[in-house]
C-alpha cells in the first residue's frame, strides 16, 4: 500500500503540473475542447436505442469537459513523466485486481475454460508476479479475459435496455448500470483502508486507464461527422459481442435495445 499511495501522491501532483497547462491551451483558440464540442450541437438521430439521446448529449459534453480539464492533461503528465516499464507495471496491477471480478463473471456464465484460466492467471501473478506488476501468465499460454455481471446477464437473455451515458464514467445501458455496484462490490480497492489510500490508488487507476487512450479522440473526430453517435454506435457493438465472445449471430440485430 505504501508503493501505491506514493503513486496517488505522484498522480496529484501531475494533476496539478498538467492542470496548470490548460487555461493557455483553451485562450489559444484552437484547443482541442473547442474542436470536440462542434459536432455535439448535432440534432438528436431519434434511436430506438438512445431513447434518453437529449440528456446523454448533455452528460457527454460535461464528461468531455472534466477530460480535457483534468483527465487528459494528468494522463499526458504521467505519460511524459513515467518510464514505459512503470507504466507497463501500474496497468498489470490493476489488471489482476480486475481477474476477481472476470472469474464471478466466468463462473455465473458456465464458462468453465475461461475460468480455470483466469482463476490460475490470478494465482501466479499475485504471487510470482508480485501482487499482478509482473504478467507472467501471459508468456505461459493463459489467455486473459474481461468479463463482468452486466455480460453474465447478457448471457442469460437480459436485454441492455436504453443506451446511457453516466457522469464521468461514460458510456453504459440501463442493464450495465444497475448491476455496476455489484461489479464496484468485486473490486478489492474498494476495502482498501482508510479512505485516502482508496481515493488515490483509483486515481492512479484513472490515470492509468486515461493514459491508454490518449490520440483516440483524434481518431474519433477526424472519422466520425458525430463523435456522439460513433462512439455510441461502436460502444453498444462492442458490449454485444462482448456477450457474444465475439461471434454474434448472423441475425443478430444491434438495433433492439432488449436484445443481449
Amino acid at each position: 500500500m505504501k508503493i501505491l499511495r506514493v503513486m496517488g501522491l505522484a498522480v496529484l501532483l501531475l494533476g496539478l503540473v498538467g492542470c496548470a497547462s490548460v487555461p493557455s491551451a483553451a485562450q489559444g483558440g484552437g484547443s482541442t475542447a473547442s474542436t470536440g464540442s462542434a459536432p455535439q450541437a448535432l440534432a438528436p438521430t431519434r434511436d430506438p436505442r438512445d431513447p434518453w439521446e437529449p440528456f446523454n448529449r448533455r452528460m457527454d459534453r460535461f464528461n468531455q469537459q472534466v477530460d480535457q480539464a483534468v483527465l487528459k492533461p494528468v494522463a499526458q503528465t504521467y505519460v511524459q513523466v513515467m518510464p514505459q516499464p512503470i507504466r507497463t507495471g501500474v496497468r498489470n496491477f490493476f489488471h489482476n485486481l480486475d481477474e476477481i471480478g472476470t472469474l464471478v463473471s466466468t463462473v455465473l456464465q458456465l464458462k468453465p475454460k475461461p475460468a480455470i484460466e483466469t482463476a490460475v492467471r490470478l494465482g501466479v501473478n499475485s504471487t510470482l508476479g508480485l501482487l499482478g506488476v509482473l504478467d507472467l501468465a501471459t508468456p505461459m499460454g493463459l489467455e486473459r479475459h474481461e468479463e463482468d455481471i452486466g455480460q453474465a446477464l447478457g448471457r442469460w437473455g437480459v436485454g441492455t435496455g436504453p443506451y446511457l451515458v453516466l457522469p464521468l464514467l461514460g458510456p453504459s445501458t440501463l442493464r450495465d448500470t444497475l448491476v455496476r455496484p455489484l461489479d464496484t462490490a468485486l473490486d478489492p480497492v474498494r476495502q482498501i483502508r482508510p479512505r485516502t489510500d482508496r481515493f488515490l490508488t483509483q486515481g492512479v487507476r484513472v490515470t492509468s486507464q486515461r493514459a491508454r487512450f490518449l490520440g483516440a479522440e483524434d481518431v474519433i473526430q477526424g472519422s466520425a461527422l458525430d463523435p456522439y453517435t460513433f462512439v455510441r454506435d461502436a460502444y453498444l457493438q462492442k458490449r454485444q459481442s462482448d456477450v457474444f465472445d465475439g461471434d454474434p449471430p448472423r441475425t443478430f440485430n444491434y438495433d433492439d435495445p432488449d436484445a443481449p
